[in-house]
């Protein structure tokens, strides 16, 4: 019993002393939490406050680009940088001046990164410089011992693999400015870049894709102390443009080897799918997505061949003897000549006092239609113009697309002009003239056109009279059947790419110099020349100066207009050169090896037709004044 009673006693003792210790430990906490809740709470308060969540976006990869063939054209590549973190370094001049002796900076250069240092937090990695080459990285981390605070990092910049001879198709990159609109927090992560120009620009918010963002915890001046979340963001969409690589870098290619300054367009005459699109000379975007320097933009300003103007779309020409193939349509359309109507060419027409002559000296002599286009008689197209009208020619130069914007989707583009009467009562307050309609019958004038409607016109011709549009967005498939079909007679077209045939294929004729005969495959097409100057009377009477003897900015514009197979046309070409000389002498002949490479790269072709002819041995000279 008295067992009994003691160990009760002492498991009271124990329970007492445990229940103590546990009111002790009670009291401790309460205390503590006393102390931190009530003496502590502002202190805390701030520690809590000045520990955040910061939400960082993420750049997403953007989108590629493609030519027709799966080609890429536009990409992204792995970009080098060195930057420095201005707290990691114990003397910053002495760390830029160890960095200078392994690769140069100039002086511009170190200004911007003391610049960027100041304004930002000695925590925050500044650029020293980009695009690093292996050998720069290398360099630099050999010598990393001696860079306190320097170090890589890795990241994307938009890079074009064509460089210049894509530059005015697909445009280029730069950095965001004030006059963006911000519709997008993208827009806002410095060093972001859209697209500026050119198809980069016209695709903009599909290339850009969707940002992602970085959860990370920060401190009260901004230091990232761990990292919460991260979610990617989307890359941008793919872009497939109608351009064969191929064919683009063959035609520029033929610009660059002689030096000169045009444009040039190859159209599918069905579709319309543009697969090549040349302005040159032109840039590389390459440098604009890299940051252009002061030199380089003023280089580019002072060129007189303009390598930044898109000539293709927004140069304005007048279309020469190539505008003679509407005049031939709306003159047969409107029976004011037909397939026999011959007119006599004697060099020279006179209308009131004044005298238009044509380009050969010694006249044509007696021609139709279809001959008169063959050798690009003036004469025959000044008789027909003013038996005409002006407003028959204007009405026909539009339904094949001259005079009025294409829209194909890049900046800059001009309408160009077809003048009636109308317009040059509204323009200058007075009446049209009947030796306007004459000099307006063979591309001169007041009529402007760019080479894309050029390329346009001619493919409307050649393909049946259908109302085909330039686009660079690739089609799955298409029926011509479903295009607006131009109100025009079948038989007239025939007569005029008869003699766009013999422009080509005849001895004699203005092109035939640039002919090909590829397993049976020839070509058609017309000439033409533009003059930048008036010739005087004292000159016609002594001696006309030839085209290489004058200034290069005084000397006529060439410019072809073409298609192939000649039978069964499939592209369309149209070919100008910026004071080139003249048509047959500088454009004919880029036009006619820019349709021979497409015809040799179209396999689909070649089983249509028989093996290639031999050229005959006595090929006709050109004059060197002829289009």
């Amino acid at each position: 019993m008295n067992r009994d009673n003691d160990k009760g006693k002492v498991l009271i003792n124990r329970s007492l002393i445990v229940g103590l210790g546990k009111l002790f430990l009670l009291l401790v906490i309460i205390a503590r939490l006393y102390y931190l809740q009530v003496y502590q709470a502002d202190r805390y308060k701030t520690l809590a406050d000045e520990n955040r969540i910061s939400t960082r976006l993420l750049v997403p990869p953007r989108g590629l680009i493609y030519d027709r063939n799966g080609q890429l054209i536009a990409t992204n590549r792995q970009n080098f940088q060195a930057l420095i973190v201005a707290e990691q370094t114990t003397n910053l001049q002495e760390t830029l001046d160890a960095f200078k002796k392994i690769m140069p900076l100039s002086e511009a250069e170190e200004q911007r990164i003391k610049k960027d240092l100041k304004s930002n937090r000695s925590f925050v990695p500044i650029k020293i410089k980009d695009n690093l080459s292996w050998e720069d990285v290398s360099k630099i981390q050999l010598n990393a011992p001696d860079l306190p605070g320097i170090f890589i990092d890795e990241g994307l910049t938009r890079y074009y693999p064509y460089g210049e001879k894509m530059a005015h198709i697909l445009g280029y990159v730069s950095s965001v400015s004030e006059k963006d609109v911000k519709d997008d927090p993208l827009l806002e992560v410095p060093g972001f870049k859209i697209g500026k120009s050119g198809i980069e620009k016209f695709y903009e918010k599909r290339l850009r894709g969707k940002g992602g963002n970085l959860k990370s915890e920060v401190n009260a001046y901004g230091r990232v102390m761990k990292e919460i979340e991260k979610k990617e963001g989307i890359p941008g969409d793919r872009i497939d443009l109608t351009i064969d690589a191929r064919l683009q870098e063959k035609a520029y290619d033929l610009f660059m080897e002689q030096e000169q300054s045009g444009a040039a367009i190859l159209l599918d005459v069905h579709s319309g799918e543009i697969l090549a699109f040349v302005s040159a000379p032109s840039f590389d975007p390459n440098v604009f997505a890299q940051g252009i320097s002061n030199e380089q933009w003023s280089a580019l300003l002072k060129n007189e061949k303009k390598p930044l103007s898109n000539k293709a779309i927004s140069g304005q020409y007048s279309p020469g003897s190539t505008f003679k193939i509407i005049t031939a349509l709306a003159a047969l359309e409107a029976g004011t000549v037909t397939p026999e109507t011959r007119f006599f060419c004697s060099a020279k027409m006179t209308l009131g006092t004044h005298a238009f002559h044509c380009w050969k000296r010694t006249g044509h002599g007696h021609l139709n239609v279809v001959e008169a286009i063959k050798h690009s008689c003036d004469i025959y197209f000044y008789e027909t113009a003013l038996r005409l009208g002006i407003e028959k020619i204007a009405d026909m130069a539009r339904r094949f697309g001259l005079g009025s914007k294409i829209n194909i989707g890049l900046e800059n583009e001009k309408a160009g002009l077809i003048p009636d009467k109308a317009w040059k009562l509204k323009r200058f307050g007075e009446p049209w003239q009947q030796g306007e309609s004459l000099i307006s019958g063979i591309g001169q004038g007041y009529i402007l056109t760019t080479p894309l409607q050029l390329a346009t016109m001619v493919a409307r011709v050649v393909n049946g009279g259908y109302e085909v549009t330039p686009t660079f967005n690739k089609l799955s498939d298409y029926d011509k059947t479903h295009l607006p079909k131009i109100n025009i007679n079948h038989g007239n077209l025939e007569l005029v790419k008869e003699g766009m045939f013999e422009v080509v294929n005849i001895p004699g004729a203005t092109a035939f110099g640039s002919r090909f005969d590829y397993h049976g495959i020839k070509m058609g097409g017309k000439t033409g020349s533009t003059q930048v100057r008036r010739i005087t009377m004292k000159e016609r009477q002594t001696r006309i100066l030839k085209q290489h003897e004058l200034p290069w900015h005084l000397r006529d514009h060439g410019l072809f207009v073409g298609y192939a197979p000649a039978d069964n046309p499939k592209y369309a070409v149209a070919v100008l050169v910026e004071h080139g000389g003249g048509g047959s002498t500088a454009a004919a002949p880029i036009a006619s090896k820019i349709l021979l490479e497409a015809v040799k790269l179209d396999s689909g072709l070649k089983k249509f037709y028989t093996a290639p002819k031999k050229e005959p041995a006595d090929v006709t000279a050109v004059p060197a004044n002829m289009e």
